[in-house]
């Protein structure tokens, strides 16, 4: 979560579709920082017009079949504690103590921000994840994904991801963004069908030359 890769940073005050998807075009993304914030980086997505599942795909959502996601539009209606105290967790064991803190993800759930969306994954009626997004008519940016790390439930994170983009495409969004490619760690986004990736100008779809360029 550090070090995040950005090349140029707007502050925009339209936040009409047709901006947004503009800047999302031009490799822009919605960041946590501030209403408005975004930073052009090396963003991938699925392009769902070509997106289907693949055996890889299907395989997680047969791991993860038992866990349902709802849909949740922000600011939260309903705001629980337990919400930022899973979050601050969760990156705290992945990333560190202090890389997403438990007021900043209570502000992006609670207030006006550049976030509208959460997804609500459980279990049997048991919260395992969430992940704040951003959704427009067009674009899904599914963004801060967090889940319960002691569960233990097999391929929870990518099954959480994968379900997002079907969820997506069934509801007539014409892009998944998956956030950034800053290094090798993002390898696994490249599993999608219809995975795109911005080299600074342009959208390109070649995954070999992407790693090459991560090595």
């Amino acid at each position: 979560m550090s070090n995040y890769l950005s090349w140029n940073k707007k502050i925009i005050n339209d936040f009409s579709e047709k901006n947004v998807n503009d800047m999302y075009e031009h490799g822009y993304v919605f960041t946590r920082v501030g209403k408005g914030i975004m930073n052009q980086t090396r963003s991938v997505r699925i392009n769902l017009n070509d997106f289907e599942l693949s055996s890889e795909n299907r395989r997680v959502l047969r791991k993860t079949e038992d866990v349902k996601m709802e849909i949740i539009k922000l600011p939260h209606p309903d705001y629980d504690w337990r919400i930022h105290k899973l979050g601050h967790d969760y990156y705290s064991a992945k990333f560190g103590e202090k890389t997403f803190s438990a007021n900043k993800i209570k502000e992006l759930l609670t207030e006006e921000s550049n976030f509208n969306l959460l997804l609500k994954y459980s279990i049997n009626e048991k919260i395992v994840g969430y992940c704040i997004c951003y959704a427009g008519a067009d674009c899904l940016h599914y963004t801060y994904p967090f889940y319960d790390l002691e569960a233990n439930i097999a391929n929870l994170g990518i099954g959480m991801m994968t379900k997002a983009i079907v969820w997506a495409k069934e509801n007539g969004k014409k892009f998944v963004c998956l956030g950034s490619a800053k290094d090798s760690a993002a390898i696994y986004k490249t599993q999608f069908n219809g995975f795109e990736w911005f080299d600074k100008k342009n959208w390109q779809t070649d995954i070999d030359e992407l790693k090459n360029v991560l090595k």
